[in-house]
């Protein structure tokens, strides 16, 4: 089955390098995007996203005519959707993406083609995908209504990458084929066989979507678990991180580090979808999404703290005098990645309600998204903050931020939320 021109529908943190890895190997790759200046960055043979190597084999396959951008679908052997899957505000799936993926793509589909779903997904979205193609192109058969004998093949394969090392991740990763029919599947697998070395193991659409969900959700289970212990132990008076190495020892626990909660589009995000689809047996994995979610609060609450014992020990001083300095915006150390960040929620909360000056430290960013600029934070640099700050808060971990110093700031309030200097 052979798949020489290849469209990719959506190029962010992982639509981008998949299209560059599929033109690697020399394919041609179509990528659209409805954001027009991503298309132009990429046309240019540059990024807008941080991801090592990334910019090299994206100039490298863009120089070679392999790779191309565009805000308009055009005919393709396979497409793949990789756009985003948000909720709304009452952790319902919004599938509006993908759902205008899919009207972008069904007016150039032709018998024979390969349409896959990358993005993390309710159960029963590839159904949902058929259904939708199957309107817009009645003059098409879909595995839903023809089985085997359809026009298009489709599958679900989502992606389970870490950000920072996506493009090995990719390759080496095994892959979970979830084709609508067991044809939809073997043709999957022959595309991504163009590159991927791991395995490829097929189950059922629905299987594979619950998959990602399950992963992701089972991170955010046991994330929960160290953040509510943080949360527990700074009632008690016990250092987590060094309880946390201590337990660890024992050789069948291994407890995760806590921090200010969970974020990116992924672990923060996933679990409700398996909480709306069955909300009244999903209890352990919606009660760990609330521990996570609440955790930012609480470390709200501790800057509070710090600034009433501040100004009582100061009593000269006006809170409107008092500087808060917030190490880190993004959801991970040393990516740029800000969806869904707990720090980032924190310091936009902060810059609000703070009456002193909030400054922001994010060394992957060249500026602050316009939430925090208009919440009247300022972005500097780590030693400006660190010599600036009366009260300091560690909220990611950044490789770089390790190199300032083993010890935290002398003679400030510190409040240590990813165990920088624990």
């Amino acid at each position: 089955m052979a798949f020489e021109t290849i469209s990719v529908i959506g190029l962010g943190y992982i639509g981008l390098p998949t299209a560059a890895v599929f033109a690697s190997r020399k394919k041609k790759v179509i990528g659209v995007d409805v954001n027009q200046r991503a298309v132009d960055t990429i046309n240019r043979g540059e990024v807008h996203i941080v991801e090592p190597d990334l910019d090299m084999v994206v100039r490298a396959v863009v120089t070679e005519g392999y790779l191309r951008a565009t805000t308009q679908a055009e005919p393709a052997d396979a497409f793949l959707i990789a756009v985003p899957t948000p909720f709304t505000v009452e952790h319902a799936p919004d599938l509006r993406f993908i759902e205008s993926a899919c009207i972008s793509i069904a007016p150039v589909l032709k018998p024979g083609n390969l349409v896959i779903l990358e993005s993390t997904s309710p159960v029963g979205t590839t159904e949902q995908i058929a259904a939708w193609l199957s309107r817009a192109r009645p003059d098409l058969r879909f595995p839903k209504d023809c089985g085997e004998s359809s026009d298009i093949r489709i599958a679900y394969c989502p992606e389970r990458v870490l950000p920072g090392n996506v493009l090995r991740e990719l390759v080496q990763n095994d892959r979970v084929i979830g084709g609508m029919t067991p044809r939809c599947s073997q043709a999957a697998i022959a595309l991504y066989k163009t590159f991927v070395l791991g395995e490829c193991f097929v189950a059922t659409a629905r299987t594979a979507e619950m998959c990602k969900l399950t992963e992701n959700s089972f991170r955010d289970v046991n994330i929960a678990f160290a953040n509510e212990l943080s949360i527990i132990c700074e009632r008690l008076e016990i250092n987590v991180w060094e309880l946390i190495k201590l337990a660890n020892r024992h050789p069948r626990v291994n407890i995760l580090q806590p921090g200010p909660g969970v974020g990116g589009h992924c672990i923060a995000v996933d679990p409700w979808f398996i909480v709306s689809k069955t909300p009244d047996l999903a209890r352990l994995i919606r009660t760990a999404r609330e521990v996570n979610d609440a955790k930012p609060e609480w470390i709200i609450n501790r800057v509070k703290l710090a600034v009433a014992e501040h100004l009582q020990a100061h009593p000269d001083k006006t809170a409107k005098e008092l500087t808060l300095a917030c190490l880190g915006l993004a959801f991970k150390p040393d990516i740029d990645d800000l969806r869904e960040s707990p720090a980032l929620a924190i310091t936009k909360t902060l810059a609000i309600h703070h009456p002193g000056r909030v400054l922001a430290v994010e060394p992957n960013v060249k500026i602050l998204p316009a939430e925090l600029i208009d919440a009247g934070a300022v972005l500097v640099d780590a030693d400006v903050a660190l010599s600036s700050a009366d009260i300091v808060l560690a909220l990611v971990a950044h490789h770089s931020f390790k190199e300032l110093s083993p010890f935290a700031p002398q003679g400030k309030a510190v409040i240590d939320a990813c165990g920088l200097w624990r």
